[in-house]
């Protein structure tokens, strides 16, 4: 299904500096030599990983941040390709064209994380989210069901009704209506969770290798590292249902012992699968009913990995889907796709619309690094090819400040 050379980053992540935290740069650049000459394992696998990090090429699209484009994806109407957009949202069921957005600072124009955020049409609450470390929350309506039809909006923070109905941006609005307001609350616990998602079929068996090799150098540096922040790690490896797999999910609940988590992923391999689409939807249930995820921390933040969509046409999959994205958003976590070299369009925004909901933001593997099969070009903006590695640190980075 393909043969991408997933290298998730060495994160460095170590003692914090002044004005924020101090991640350092990986050693080591790709070059198209490195590969030519051997420098890489076979993608067939096989033996000890020789992976390293800073190889793979990466870009991010943020959809929340770039509002405008998005709409007119969502309302073009020209060749066959670009008028399946829009159907996207009927064959997924995320309808996200009515946005509330909102942004919450203290008096002193501070932004105030960790307030509960609830969207209400009367007394009805139709919508939570968390605010995040920049005080960001959006609510939706209908998000899974276009005939919805509104009355009376309002806002309530962390059980206050806010003044006035708030705004709602459309996809044919070029600008983002944002309802500002001003609240206190206390501050989140200095901690945060990590969780890596990670789809083990057998077409991820190219990438398991390096991407075990990856996340064991990202926690043995965090391991080492003094850092202002306490961080939880876990992760959750998942195969498919209804074939004769070793096991549908494995997982290592949250620890500071970050030496548990590396363990557990040493023990990992890739088998099993056999068609296109996995249970992605099962994965995100497990992420959910199996971890217990800190509600008082400053930041929660969970990375998919994977390379197929979930069983859409499986009865009760989008339903779950569905139910585990609107916890995500309850809850906090923001849900970080990284998407490889077998996602389709359909699977790409899925992938988007999963993030757009939980304030996430969506990462595709480029070609750039001349890694692997092909990947399909993401629908998006004009963005920055980055190195893997060094995309995930700024992505943490930015979400933990």
């Amino acid at each position: 299904m393909k043969k991408v050379i997933l290298a998730i980053c060495a994160l460095g992540l170590v003692a914090a500096c002044e004005g924020g935290y101090y991640f350092p740069e990986t050693p080591g650049d790709y070059s198209k030599e490195m590969a030519d000459d051997g420098g890489m394992p076979s993608p067939n696998g096989g033996g000890e990983s020789q992976g390293m990090p800073g190889v793979v090429t990466a870009g991010e699209w943020n959809d929340l941040d770039n509002w405008a484009f998005w709409g007119r994806l969502m309302n073009t109407k020209g060749d066959e390709q670009t008028e399946g957009y829009a159907q996207t949202c009927t064959y997924w069921g995320f309808w996200n064209n009515r946005r509330v957005a909102v942004k919450v600072n203290a008096a002193a124009n501070k932004a105030v994380a960790g307030v509960k955020v609830e969207l209400k049409d009367g007394d009805k609450v139709i919508w939570t989210a968390i605010t995040d470390n920049m005080g960001r929350a959006d609510c939706w309506i209908g998000l899974h069901d276009p005939d919805y039809q509104s009355g009376t909006l309002s806002i309530a923070l962390n059980g206050k009704a806010m003044e006035g109905s708030p705004a709602v941006t459309s996809w044919n609005d070029e600008s983002v209506a944002m309802n500002e307001y001003t609240f206190s609350a206390d501050d989140p616990d200095a901690k945060a969770d990590v969780l890596f998602i990670v789809d083990s079929t057998g077409s991820m068996s190219d990438e398991i290798d390096f991407l075990k090799e990856d996340l064991m150098d990202i926690l043995k540096r965090a391991s080492k590292a003094d850092l202002p922040i306490s961080i939880r790690t876990g992760a959750l490896f998942y195969r498919d249902t209804g074939l004769d797999e070793e096991y549908l999910t494995r997982k290592s609940a949250f620890t500071k012992d970050f030496n548990t988590t590396i363990n557990f992923i040493k023990q990992q391999n890739a088998a099993g699968g056999g068609d296109f689409p996995e249970a992605v939807h099962t994965a995100l249930e497990k992420s959910l009913q199996s971890f217990d995820w800190n509600k008082k921390a400053r930041a929660r933040i969970a990375f998919i990995l994977l390379d197929a969509p979930p069983h859409q046409d499986h009865q009760g999959v989008l339903e779950s889907i569905h139910k585990s994205i609107d916890t995500y958003a309850e809850m906090g976590i923001k849900l970080i796709p990284v998407a490889s070299s077998g996602i389709d369009k359909e699977t790409e925004f899925i992938l988007r619309m999963m993030a757009i909901a939980t304030e996430g933001t969506y990462v595709f593997i480029t070609n750039d690094s001349g890694v692997g099969e092909s990947h399909i070009e993401a629908t998006v903006g004009e963005y920055q090819v980055e190195k893997l590695n060094d995309l995930l640190v700024r992505l943490i980075k930015k979400y933990l400040e």
